[in-house]
């Protein structure tokens, strides 16, 4: 399919090459070069991108395959949305509409962005849910073979992408926040999982990046985002990004700042080991909001307590959570020397997590021993980490060092907490209660995995300060859907007799997006074929069917004769 308009032939030496059939001269890139053992040479693998133009040798009319090789070059952005592909795929696009209706994004942010940037921020969603990418060169093409929400369904240009994210301003984001928090019904008790998660980032312009903490790649600097999520009605509920020095523990109480400015007051919050301190518990506790949090390993108080309770719970059956195979009990203690209230301890113990543990113990100390030997009759400077578990003999003399003996009750000791660990609260509950609510973190861990692997956000590709809070904020708008496609699918799996493997949602996309209209003769498009059993599955999940699909497809159909027309 070829556009309409004309573009530089581009300047890739070696890689662009001519040639004439029928009276029309091609124009052709060499995607790739495979060597023929046999014939001692490689041989191009030509690639067509357009057809050169008939007034200007330097210029040629592109066709898909230019988007796909040389997406980044800016576009006629005026032309680009007069061609679409002849095939679309439709499959995802209307579940993906669906759950945006049902939660009313498109009229929340068109009050705020108004109808037409309102559009292509839920295609930007889309898109980066669909195709798991959040790189604008690459939209053109995602665009020209799917339906749009964009008025006319528009398709707009990579440039014209960069030019809405830095236009989008602070107030058009706070005010959606507002909103979207606004509408959640205050009076019921929620439970709100906070977690958060840093990106990497390369660009020298943009002020909160700084370099800090980082999980993935140590070397590079990065940005701080946490997400606050409805573990009741499984929905996130809003969003921060802050500075990448700023470690966890000290951004908590700006959190329940937001959370309290938003109207969340009959609230608890679920929070992981990095959150724990003194200052964090008494400021929930001056706030009057609960807490669920997970204790911080193997510090002094946890290991006296589990030693105390030791082979009380661990196999009583009146102690056994059946669903995570743990056995667990609950004790009052104060949290801290000048806590002023009691809080609930639940311990728990799983052989599981035992036997693993302890694999993990002894190998460590072989490793470690192992290293320890290499070193023997060596003058060197040992860490400090072994130094806990070992006695080093070290000649006094000059420092050579002799040799190493375990320290067997450390590490004893060690072996004997393993498999058990340690969740407080502040509300009175059962040992099952805190663990199935601390399990429900799982959903917002999900979030934060597929925020970096299925929606291509390890890295925000931007380069300024604007462009990465509207970026972000575009994220977001993705989260609160894929999360949705995820618990949906999640709940219709459960009731399934089998657990067939397409009910995750990277697997449901490859199925939907099968589904297609092609364009015939008279300019309309029509369904290619009947939805499979297995998309009838899927689709399920979002109280959908074949009759549905059509009658939308058909409805689709309609509105893109008219706007191609």
């Amino acid at each position: 399919m070829y556009l309409d308009f004309e573009v530089k032939i581009p300047d890739v030496p070696g890689r662009i090459g001519r040639f004439t059939k029928g009276g029309t001269t091609y124009v052709r890139y060499v995607e790739s070069r495979i060597y023929h053992s046999d014939r001692k040479y490689n041989i191009p693998n030509h690639k067509t991108i357009g057809k050169l133009s008939a007034t200007d040798s330097s210029m040629m009319i592109p066709n898909e395959n230019y988007l796909k090789y040389f997406g980044d070059v800016e576009l006629p952005e005026d032309r680009l949305n007069v061609k679409r592909s002849s095939c679309l795929r439709i499959g995802t696009f209307l579940v993906i509409r669906k759950i945006m209706e049902e939660y009313g994004l498109p009229n929340i942010l068109s009050k705020y962005l108004g109808m037409k940037d309102c559009g292509l921020l839920l295609d930007l969603a889309a898109y980066t849910i669909i195709t798991e990418n959040n790189a604008a060169q690459y939209y053109p093409d995602y665009a020209y073979n799917h339906p749009l929400f964009t008025t006319g369904m528009h398709i707009y240009s990579d440039s014209r992408i960069s030019d809405f994210l830095v236009s989008m301003s602070a107030d058009q984001r706070i005010g959606f926040l507002n909103e979207w928090n606004g509408s959640r019904d205050h009076r019921e008790k929620i439970y709100i999982s906070y977690d958060s998660t840093n990106k990497n980032c390369q660009s020298g312009n943009i002020e909160m990046v700084e370099y800090g903490h980082a999980k993935d790649d140590k070397s590079l600097p990065v940005f701080n985002y946490a997400l606050a999520y409805d573990t009741y009605n499984r929905e996130p509920l809003f969003y921060e990004q802050y500075p990448g020095s700023i470690v966890d523990i000290s951004q908590l109480q700006f959190m329940l700042e937001k959370a309290s400015g938003y109207g969340y007051r009959h609230v608890g919050f679920i929070l992981d080991r990095g959150y724990f301190s003194k200052e964090n518990i008494r400021y929930m506790d001056k706030c009057g909001y609960d807490f669920v949090i997970m204790v911080k390993g193997l510090n002094s108080f946890v290991s006296e307590l589990i030693l105390e309770n030791k082979g009380r719970f661990e196999n009583s059956r009146e102690c056994n959570i059946r669903q995570y195979r743990t056995y667990g009990m609950t004790v009052k203690r104060q949290l801290y020397a000048s806590d002023t209230r009691e809080r609930y301890f639940h311990l728990f113990y799983s052989d599981q997590k035992a036997a693993a543990e302890r694999e993990q113990i002894d190998a460590r100390m072989e490793r470690m021993m192992r290293y320890l030997e290499t070193l023997k009759g060596q003058k060197v400077s040992i860490s400090e980490a072994y130094k806990e578990y070992f006695h080093l003999e070290i000649y006094e003399e000059d420092g050579t060092f002799l040799f190493a003996r375990e320290r067997a009750e450390v590490i004893e000791r060690e072996r004997d907490l393993g498999g058990y660990f340690v969740i407080v609260t502040s509300e009175k509950m059962t040992a099952k209660e805190a663990l199935e609510l601390y399990k429900s973190r799982d959903a917002s861990e999900k979030l934060f995995r597929g925020d970096k692997s299925y929606l291509g956000n390890k890295i925000l590709r931007v380069q300024s300060d604007e462009a990465a809070s509207a970026k972000i904020f575009g994220e977001f708008v993705a989260l609160i859907v894929r999360s949705k496609m995820y618990t949906l699918l999640k709940d219709e799996m459960f009731r399934m007799e089998k657990k067939p493997n397409y009910m995750t949602v990277p697997a449901a996309i490859r199925e939907l997006e099968k589904i297609e209209m092609v364009r015939g003769l008279d300019g309309k498009y029509r369904m290619d074929h009947a939805v499979t059993a297995t998309q009838k599955d899927i689709l399920r999940a979002f109280q959908m069917d074949a009759n549905t699909i059509k009658k939308q497809a058909d409805d689709l159909s309609g509105m893109l004769f008219k706007y191609d027309k």
